[in-house]
Parts: structure tokens; C-alpha cells; sequence
């Protein structure tokens, strides 16, 4: 090996092993470094120094653990042992060693409404940081003792459920985990990303090809999935929610409301990453001091909740029109607040300051060079329909866990965002221990002492 390319492995392995902002790499170096740092047996994130054969050998997992089991709605999870490990079987099964969970708002208010529970007994958890135990194939990206984020949007599958011991994730759902990361961060930010790139990538069009090589899930969608294999729920949202020439682009504005929770933080990193403006609406006093200092959540425009009526009054005369994308993670409520200040180009431009002429009417403009708005409701949306000029934008979540494209495009660009520090981790709150604790912890968000970062659960060293 040449003394030049040992240096650049050299510095290709101090940036992996300490990523920073300004330690990047030429993607396409990048890339090539990788490889040669594989070919001589480094794992780049995956926490170990070498490729042995030991190293690759699948390690043991017993045949019962404990879970938390749901048996009715509004009854506590209840701790339950000698329940079966999930066993490795279809060609993109891992199974994970569950050592910390994150916590999620849906795993008190699914059994508190009722609501996303397929089946009793039910397992709940949505996302969890571990150790690889088991691949499917010797061939996976995966190896065993990798560090890893399991991201399970697929409620349906108990065997993906964060509430246990052991959990199979599918290979193209699965992360690894940066030695820069710890694995009670790695499980804050699973379900938030994936919700956050959908609502940015397909929603609006957002293209991050220029971001360490993102996906570009627009045109993947139309140029790389069949068609057949969308369900069908999505697939109007996915090919035809927004057209080529609306697409959000650099500069454009976007409204963030709730801007305290996980998934309007990950929205609001990555939406700054692809160079959109961000308007950020916060309860001011809980969260208005930490946001505008903050190293990656810092907006371009910060306004209070409080008032709704005034917030959207605040928007619309420092926006003056140029606001076509919205982002609301808080409920039907304020995504109709947030929609009174959205402003399709084509209908209700903003007001003439006073003694000014309007301009001489222009040719009636075509169909297809208007620009609409667009509102992504990620816990409802308003009971009204769209107005003219304005699409209503549901996240079509299940393509994470179904298209194999759309998730291994985004776990993979997730491992370099991680390991390069593009993307953060929230905040954490608190840190409790076991199993058992997830209960108590869980009452704590119903009653809103969690706020503005994420509780997390530590079940194993």
C-alpha cells in the first residue's frame, strides 16, 4: 500500500472512530476508503477491530425471555417470563440483543384509546439500541456484536417489539451505531428520522442526494419501486402527493409545530441539512430559551404557541406569502392553526401595505407553473378539507418496514449522518432501569413530565 493511502486510512479511521462537521471526506473517497479499510479487516461503526471468524460466528440466544405484555386496553403492561425468544427465519431477519429502549408517546396512548392494537396479549416499542446476536445470512452488512438501532414501525409483527429481551429487526431497518454514539442515544431517534425523511422526502420532495449521498425518495419511488408493491393506502400519497415542479428546494420555508418533540426535532435537523428555512413554533416558555441557543435546532424564525391566533398573524407578516410547507406534530388543533398561515402562491397573497397600487394583472399563469401548499400532519390533520391550492399530506409510514429501497436507503444514509455527527441525538431526560420500570415511566409522559427530549430505558449492559 502506497504512504499516501496509508494516510488517508489513517485519517479515514480517526474520522470514524471521532466524526466531526469538518472532518468530511469526499463522498467517493469515502466510499473507497471504506472498502479498503474492510479489506483489511476494520468494521467502520460497528464498535470492533476486527473481522475474524470468531467475530462472525453467531452468538447464543436462549430459547425463553421476559417481555411486557399488554392483555386488555387501559390496564398497565404486565412483566411476563418464559416468553419464546423470536426466531431468525425470513432472508432479512436479525435478532438483537435488546439493551436500551426509547421510550414513545403511542406506547401510552394505544392502550389509554384503544387504538394500533392488532392483538391481546400485545407487545408494545417502537425503537431500541443493542447487540447484534444472529443474521439471517453470512453475507448481511450486519455482523454479530454490532451495535445497532432496531426501528420497528411495523406494529403488526410482536417479533419486532421493543418490550422485550430479544427482537428481530429486518436488516434494511437496522442501524449501526457509531463508537461516537452511545446506545442509550442510539434508541432517541429511530421512529423520529424515519418520520421526519417521509415527511421531508416524500411529502415534499425534499432531494438530499447532496447530503453524504441521501436518498432522493422522489425519484426513487417513481424510477426503482413497482408500483404493485405500495400498499394501496400509500400509494397515492407516495406518486402523487406533490408534483415535480413543487418540490421543496434550498431556501424555501418550512413550519415546524411542536417544535419541542422528538420527531420536530429530527424534522427540523434535517430540513436545516438540506437548506430549507425553518419556522419553529414552541411553547416559548418551557422551550424558547433552549431552542434559540441550540447548536442544531436553532430556527430561522422562533414563535409562540400560546396563542395560536397571533403565532399564525406573526408568520404570515414576517413570511409575507412565501410559506408552502408545513409540518405539525402536536394534533388536529394546531394543523388547522398551521394551516391558516400556509400560502399557496396561486390564492391569498398577503395584503398590499397601505397606499400601494397593485401591480397590472399578469396573464392568466398555467396550470402547471402554480405552486401549492402542502400540510403533513403526523398526528392528524384538520377536520376541513384542503382548501383550493393546498394538499393535506399523511406520512406513509409502512413504507419503511415494506419497501426494502426506501428503508435500507435511509438506515444506511442514517449510518453516515451518525458517524460524519450530521444529525444529533435528542436530548434525554432521564435514564431508568429494566423491564419493570417502563410502566412508571410511562405514566410520567402521560402526566407531560417529559418534554422536550426522550426517556429511555436501560435493560442490559
Amino acid at each position: 500500500m502506497s504512504f499516501i493511502k496509508r494516510l488517508s486510512l489513517k485519517k479515514l479511521r480517526k474520522n470514524s472512530s471521532s466524526p466531526t462537521k469538518n472532518s468530511q471526506l469526499p463522498q467517493v473517497q469515502y466510499v473507497e476508503l471504506q472498502e479498503q479499510l474492510r479489506e483489511d479487516n476494520i468494521l467502520i461503526g460497528s464498535g470492533n477491530h476486527s473481522t475474524s471468524s470468531t467475530d462472525m460466528e453467531p452468538l447464543p440466544a436462549p430459547e425463553k425471555q421476559t417481555v411486557l405484555l399488554l392483555h386488555a386496553a387501559k390496564q398497565p403492561y404486565q412483566l411476563t417470563e418464559d416468553y419464546p425468544v423470536p426466531r431468525v427465519e425470513g432472508e432479512h431477519d436479525v435478532l438483537v440483543r435488546t439493551q436500551t429502549i426509547g421510550l414513545n408517546p403511542i406506547d401510552w396512548k394505544a392502550p389509554d384509546f384503544n387504538f394500533a392494537i392488532p392483538e391481546l396479549p400485545y407487545i408494545s416499542g417502537r425503537e431500541l439500541a443493542g447487540e447484534v446476536v444472529q443474521t439471517s445470512r453470512k453475507d448481511s452488512r450486519l455482523k454479530p456484536r454490532d451495535r445497532v438501532l432496531a426501528i420497528s414501525t411495523d406494529y403488526r409483527d410482536l417479533r419486532k417489539a421493543a418490550y422485550q429481551q430479544y427482537v428481530i429487526s429486518f436488516d434494511y431497518n437496522t442501524v449501526r451505531i457509531p463508537p461516537s454514539l452511545s446506545l442509550e442515544e442510539g434508541s432517541t431517534l429511530g421512529v423520529a428520522f424515519v418520520a421526519a425523511a417521509l415527511s421531508l422526502g416524500v411529502c415534499m420532495g425534499v432531494d438530499f442526494s447532496s447530503i453524504l449521498s441521501g436518498p432522493d425518495l422522489f425519484s426513487l419511488l417513481r424510477s426503482s419501486v413497482s408500483p404493485g408493491s405500495l400498499a394501496e393506502d400509500i400509494c397515492s400519497e407516495c406518486l402523487d402527493g406533490i408534483c415535480s415542479h413543487e418540490r421543496a428546494r434550498a431556501g424555501d420555508w418550512v413550519a415546524v409545530w411542536g417544535g419541542s418533540s422528538t420527531s420536530a426535532n429530527l424534522t427540523i435537523q434535517l430540513a436545516k441539512l438540506a437548506g430549507l428555512k425553518v419556522v419553529t413554533i414552541v411553547d416559548k416558555a418551557k422551550h424558547g430559551l433552549r431552542l434559540s441557543n441550540h447548536e442544531v435546532l436553532k430556527a430561522d424564525l422562533l414563535v409562540d404557541s400560546h396563542d395560536p391566533e397571533r403565532a399564525v398573524q406573526i408568520i404570515r407578516q414576517n413570511l409575507k406569502g412565501k410559506l408552502r410547507f408545513g409540518v405539525d406534530t402536536r394534533g388536529r388543533e394546531s394543523a388547522t392553526s398551521l394551516l391558516h398561515a400556509l400560502s399557496p402562491d396561486n390564492i391569498d397573497s398577503p395584503p398590499l401595505p397601505a397606499g400601494e397600487k397593485p401591480p397590472s394583472p399578469p396573464g392568466t399563469p398555467k396550470e402547471e407553473t402554480l405552486l401549492g401548499a402542502h400540510l403533513i400532519g403526523l398526528t392528524g390533520l384538520p377536520k376541513q378539507q384542503a382548501p383550493e391550492g393546498t394538499m393535506f399530506h399523511t406520512v406513509p409510514i409502512k413504507l419503511f418496514h415494506e419497501v426494502p429501497e426506501v428503508g435500507g436507503a435511509l438506515c444506511q444514509w442514517l449510518e453516515r449522518l451518525l458517524a460524519e455527527g450530521l444529525v444529533k441525538a435528542p436530548e434525554i431526560i432521564d435514564v431508568v432501569q429494566g423491564l419493570g420500570s417502563i410502566n412508571r415511566g410511562l405514566d410520567r409522559m402521560r402526566k407531560g413530565e417529559i418534554s422536550g427530549g426522550k426517556l429511555v430505558v436501560r435493560v442490559a449492559e
